[in-house]
């Protein structure tokens, strides 16, 4: 029997012995209309992005000093090219720190050689040794750290380009003494593989739309690490990087520290391009896998809001649930539109990314993959990092699972 809107009634016998309707269409159609109106909440993220772009950047009476600290780890494809971009910098007070385990690292290798064809940028090449703590990166940061002279320290990943502007334009975010913590905005660039297009995709939309809106409701409390800026004072306020160590989402944890010690979080205006480079789809999944996890763990209630900010997959969910009903049709294309208009506000005017314009019809895939995702990070607490497996405490703790040899390289 069909209802007037076209709903299969499937459920269990009523005692008049009718049919009761199932309350699966109207959940589906409350989280795809919640899911909307996320997607408005976008919109008007990107707009105050924007306007604060637009506005002159403010001047600082005594320009600060940075040191950019750069992890490395073997030689990564596109590391020269990487490495190079850092060396081209337009800034006056600045060095470059690099650091390995090891010595004779070819990531080592690779800067001593970007140093060598740039000779008058500062540069430092440290060997750390085998880190003391479970995240090696921290390891690696601490040592630079104590070794730096900068005001603000650059915390960037090897896998970052970027344009030489990004230390005039860190400069003006530190304007204000006030502020501790600058994230950068990242453009996710693919490699080759399908699976790394989607991933980029993800995030230069649904990742960055998520971020852009909760610094947009309320004062910014975390970090995004793959480039990053803290002023010195603040990482001696929270502690430098005593605790830091345990957490694999340090970068989450430092912009949660800094602004319980009273500093501001904010998102700076200067985009890098972050070359996620390619994988096959097994270990594509795992460290999606490990992301989500880690996430869960390190903002539990922000995962669970998750469920509102990719509402696609529900509206395609919800066409077969209501028996293919007219209205589920009207709210599919809603929310199909909302999502593309909020892709390419996120996407192309805020990233400057130009995957949407030829690849925008694989987004409904990546909304799916997402979603499969999400649902496998609910359960388990193990990860693998760098060849090593960990279980992740409720508080974002790698522990070392008991059994797992020592890492090696």
């Amino acid at each position: 029997m069909r209802s007037r809107t076209g709903t299969l009634a499937k459920a269990h016998p009523a005692p008049e012995g009718g049919l009761t309707p199932s309350p699966l269409p109207a959940l589906g159609a409350a989280l795809v209309l919640g899911g909307c109106a996320y997607y408005f909440l976008v919109l008007a993220s990107v707009r105050q992005v924007l306007r604060r772009r637009s506005r002159p950047a403010p001047g600082t009476a005594t320009p600060p000093s940075f040191s950019v600290l750069k992890p490395l780890a073997g030689n990564e494809a596109e590391l020269a090219e990487n490495l190079d971009s850092f060396f081209c910098l337009d800034y006056g007070d600045f060095e470059l720190m690099f650091a390995a385990r090891e010595d004779q690292d070819p990531g080592l290798e690779v800067a001593r050689s970007m140093s060598a064809r740039h000779p008058s940028i500062r540069t430092k090449v440290i060997a750390v040794g085998e880190p003391a703590c479970p995240n090696a990166k921290v390891h690696s940061l601490a040592a630079m750290a104590r070794a730096a002279s900068g005001d603000v320290l650059v915390i960037s990943d090897s896998d970052i380009r970027t344009r030489p502007s990004l230390l005039k334009d860190l400069a003006a975010d530190f304007a204000s003494p006030h502020v501790g913590v600058v994230t950068c905005p990242y453009r996710a660039v693919p490699g080759p593989s399908p699976w790394s297009l989607l991933e980029a995709l993800g995030l230069n939309t649904e990742f960055w739309g998520g971020v852009l809106t909760a610094q947009h409701l309320m004062p910014m409390d975390f970090a995004v690490g793959p480039t990053m800026a803290i002023r010195r004072s603040c990482l001696e306020a929270i502690g430098n990087w005593s605790d830091l160590g345990e957490y694999l989402a340090e970068d989450f944890r430092i912009g949660r520290l800094a602004r319980q010690h009273g500093f501001g979080v904010r998102l700076g205006t200067h985009v890098v391009d972050h070359r996620i480079g390619s994988e096959d789809l097994g270990s594509n999944l795992a460290h999606r896998l490990r992301w989500r996890r880690s996430t869960r763990r390190s903002r539990p209630a922000g995962y669970w809001g998750e469920l509102l900010t990719n509402p696609l997959p529900w509206a395609l969910a919800l066409l077969p649930a209501s028996d293919w009903a007219e209205w589920a049709w009207w709210l599919l294309g809603a929310c199909a539109a909302l999502r593309f208009a909020a892709a390419a506000a996120v996407g192309r005017w805020v990233l400057g990314d130009p995957l949407l314009l030829r690849h925008w019809w694989l987004i409904p895939v990546q909304d799916v993959l997402s979603l499969v995702m999400w649902v496998a990070g609910l359960f388990g607490n193990r990860i693998t990092w760098r060849d090593r497996e960990y279980v992740l405490t409720r508080e974002g703790r790698m522990r070392l699972r008991t059994g797992t040899s020592p890492q090696k390289g």
